[in-house]
């Protein structure tokens, strides 16, 4: 295990006393398996504990792990003959949302998803996941293409928000998210929002209208990151840990809130520990909320969700 986050220093501390005692064992060829035996349970424990407290920066930091899984990756572990689609028949094609036709279990699918990439040469020709209007413009040809063929649709949410460039506002970001809102609202075929990883802003909700929200446990989901809101709110991006916690932001307060309907378990230590564990949850709830949708009829789908989204933010005094 490679550790990457500050509060994780405990269990790499056990994990390398575990191997320096298996190290003495094989060169002095002494028994001390009960030694191991020991510290292996107090490195469970470990796991359990800070784990299981993680506060909402720390999750912030866990969505942002350079080994989480991305779209390709679940597509690749969950889906049959993926056939990717690009292009928004307009600028060109934004490599920063990846779809196309799918099958999970055979049930063909439409799959749309942001792509970060895994490498800095990669990120760059993803553009770090945040994609111009082009991007969320290719999104809507293909959600409307599912539509047209009464195909439902699948989004994986993981971004930091949508491209601020200069040229992306020439381009319509705003109009471009905006009607992608107004769209997904009214489609006729079941959709499905997972967020994978981050949920920042208006780049997140471009593709995540749907009938099913979902957020995998160690993802945050918000109108800014805890680093944009302190440097507004405190003029330094040193207060992120209180912004963090303040924005409410972690999968169980969303859905504390009824901002989301439901949380995706992930391994203990997070969906990069296990990353074919956590595909098979997230392809068990999907194949469970489209069996229960597709006994919907269009109207009653377009119905629900806006009502759904209606009655959020509502004020009751």
């Amino acid at each position: 295990m490679e550790i990457t986050f500050d509060f994780e220093k405990p269990i790499a501390d056990l994990l390398t006393q575990i191997e320096k005692v298996q190290q003495v064992q094989e060169k002095t060829k002494v028994d001390m398996s009960a030694t191991i035996r020991e510290l292996e349970e107090k490195l469970e424990q470990a796991k359990v504990e800070i784990y299981s407290n993680m506060t909402g920066w720390q999750k912030v930091q866990m969505s942002r792990h350079p080994e989480r899984p991305q779209t390709f990756d679940y597509i690749e572990m969950i889906c049959e003959d993926f056939i990717e689609l690009h292009g928004d028949r307009t600028v060109r094609d934004d490599k920063a949302i990846i779809g196309g036709m799918a099958s999970i279990n055979g049930q063909p699918v439409m799959v749309i998803g942001h792509q970060k990439g895994k490498n800095t040469k990669e990120r760059q020709y993803r553009n770090f996941g945040m994609a111009n209007p082009e991007g969320y413009r290719k999104a809507l040809r293909l959600m409307k293409m599912a539509e047209k063929f009464n195909k439902p649709i699948v989004t994986f949410i993981d971004t930091m928000g949508a491209y601020p460039g200069l040229e992306a506002e020439e381009r319509g970001q705003g109009e471009a998210i905006a009607r992608n809102l107004l769209e997904m609202s009214v489609l006729k075929v079941p959709v499905i929002c997972i967020v994978i990883g981050e949920g920042a802003s208006g780049g997140a909700l471009g593709i995540g209208v749907g009938d099913r929200v979902y957020m995998l446990q160690n993802t945050w989901y918000s109108v800014i990151s805890p680093e944009s809101c302190s440097s507004i709110l405190y003029r330094s991006w040193d207060q992120k840990e209180k912004a963090a916690e303040s924005l409410k932001l972690t999968a169980d307060d969303m859905l504390k809130n009824g901002l989301i309907d439901g949380i995706i378990d992930e391994p203990i230590g997070g969906a990069h520990q296990d990353p074919a564990a956590t595909a098979e949850f997230v392809k068990a709830r999907i194949l469970a909320d489209l069996n229960e949708l597709g006994l919907k009829d269009a109207d009653t789908l377009v119905t629900e969700r806006i009502d759904k989204f209606s009655k959020m933010g509502v004020v009751v005094e």
